[in-house]
């Protein structure tokens, strides 16, 4: 189980210092080899606490994207081909290589996007384990028999893989991201084409890297990095080649809206997981001090950058006094500092922006009549764990999504109330529900508009072997579980007619 308890168990080995770390290089990966951008450009990462550039990436051009998807259209004979248990291996050996290169994985994490050890492992533990589920998927049923309604065809229902599958993976969760991207999809026989997020192109090239000395053929997982300005035109260029089949993107609804539309242009399905808005509900009779523990959790790990970290917490009116103090306490043992400085229990935020952005949104509930239970400090990149209690919908942060460490609490007087505000939002990915009463907590959980909900659990929980997708504005499809299988092969239907046919003319 990948949860709150799981974060506990993971073993820090004391800080990574990044001081005198050299240069970070990412290039290309086709055909298993890395290489230069055809025209030799670069792009650079900056790190989000020092502003000193950590990596130097290659900059594809279209025709590199181009190159890319052609490379692993040739492979997908070979791959596709391969038999089930030696995928498996393959799968299997990458989650072994993922863990035992942790430590480089955190050093990357740190520099690139500023995040804390603990992350980091926890994003290598997860990651892992979504690879040995994928491995465990290799033999997946290609063929199912069907009775129709005429006894003279016989019906098969076949599974196959599609091709190349084009995963866009973001960065604020870069190593799970990036893994659920490419493991199912190379479970079922298909090759992959990564597009690396501009804020992380070494932490996601790492991954490539994992996968083909695992023993991938060569071209069957490839690595895009691009600068910002040219993203538009790459998407474009790998989204509309003709061998790609599939495309899976993970990130904001603004940019998944993009990319569904150029997917619709080209006719290519797609699976979006999009932005959330997770609420949690805590219910008078529930366990306030577990109730706590999971929506410090839930709320500020990865200084709340996650698409279902707990944005709202709707607390009972009779309990809600208490809760914000345990809260508070929780939240007061939580502080954010440099990962290269120590272990703090969380890190930067990605940019400065980021944050101010998050402190507008504080201050423009404050002004309207919220209080700020703890936290709240700002500087730079770093904002302080903040529990705002007395939240309302004319508040800004009652809607938006604020994708920072902010616990925003609305005081409820009824179940019904607790769903309606649950509900009152554009998203739908994750949400949670606190009661002792199971019965109680599970009918809740049946109104409540999303497509995940944990009872007695924190909304920021992973299982690679569940379904993992939204509804509303959170996208669509499935990225995990055996679910997913069916998002990244095509059905076919074979009959076999026995003679003599009979035709109405």
């Amino acid at each position: 189980m990948l949860c709150c308890g799981f974060y506990g168990e993971i073993q820090q080995k004391g800080s990574l210092l990044l001081a005198g770390k050299p240069l970070l290089n990412a290039k290309l990966i086709i055909r298993g080899v890395k290489s230069d951008a055809r025209d030799g450009s670069t792009f650079e990462r900056l790190q989000p606490v020092s502003k000193q550039v950590v990596t130097r990436a290659s900059s594809a051009t279209v025709a590199d994207a181009i190159e890319a998807a052609n490379v692993a259209a040739s492979a997908f004979p070979v791959w596709s081909k391969t038999p089930d248990d030696e995928r498996s291996k393959v799968l299997t050996r990458a989650a072994e290589l993922l863990l035992e290169r942790a430590d480089d994985f955190v050093v990357a994490v740190a520099q690139e996007i500023g995040g804390s050890e603990a992350w980091a492992r926890f994003n290598c533990a997860i990651a892992a384990d979504i690879f040995r589920h994928a491995a465990g998927l290799t033999g997946f049923e290609r063929e199912t028999k069907r009775t129709g309604r005429d006894k003279h065809v016989k019906s098969t229902l076949v599974r196959q893989p599609v091709g190349v599958v084009v995963g866009i993976a973001p960065w604020n969760a870069p190593i799970v991201l990036a893994s659920r991207a490419v493991a199912i999809p190379l479970a079922c026989g298909n090759t992959v084409v990564l597009k690396a997020s501009e804020l992380c192109p070494k932490i996601h090239s790492m991954i490539i890297e994992v996968l083909n000395d695992a023993g991938l053929p060569p071209g069957a997982a490839n690595l895009i990095t691009n600068a910002t300005d040219d993203a538009s035109d790459i998407v474009d260029a790998l989204i509309g080649h003709s061998a790609v089949r599939r495309v899976n993107f993970t990130g904001s609804t603004r940019v998944g809206r993009m990319v569904a539309q150029t997917c619709a242009r080209y006719l290519k399905p797609m699976v979006l997981e999009l932005s959330g808005k997770a609420p949690m509900i805590v219910c008078d009779d529930a366990d306030l001090d577990e109730a706590a523990q999971a929506a410090a959790f839930g709320a500020f790990f990865n200084q709340g950058q996650i698409c279902i970290s707990t944005e709202r917490l709707i607390v009972d009116a009779k309990v809600a006094d208490q809760f914000v103090k345990k809260l508070a306490q929780r939240t007061s043992t939580l502080k954010a500092g440099d990962p290269s400085k120590g272990n703090f229990s969380l890190g930067s935020m990605i940019s400065s922006q980021s944050a101010i952005r998050v402190q507008q949104l504080v201050e423009d509930a404050a002004e309207k009549g919220a209080t700020i239970a703890a936290g709240g400090q700002i500087n730079k990149t770093f904002m302080q764990p903040t529990v705002l209690d007395h939240v309302n919908s004319a508040m800004r942060i009652y809607r938006e999504e604020s994708f920072g460490p902010v616990a925003a609490i609305i005081r409820v007087n009824s179940d019904d109330e607790a769903v309606s505000i649950a509900n009152d939002t554009s998203y739908g990915l994750a949400s949670s529900v606190f009661s002792r009463d199971i019965d109680r907590a599970q009918s809740i959980a049946m109104r409540l508009e999303s497509g995940i909900c944990h009872i007695n659990g924190t909304t920021v929980y992973d299982d690679p072997a569940m379904p993992f997708g939204g509804v509303k504005d959170s996208g669509f499809g499935k990225l995990g579980g055996l679910e997913a299988v069916a998002e990244f092969t095509e059905l076919r239907w074979i009959a076999i007619h026995e003679p003599p046919g009979e035709y109405p003319m």
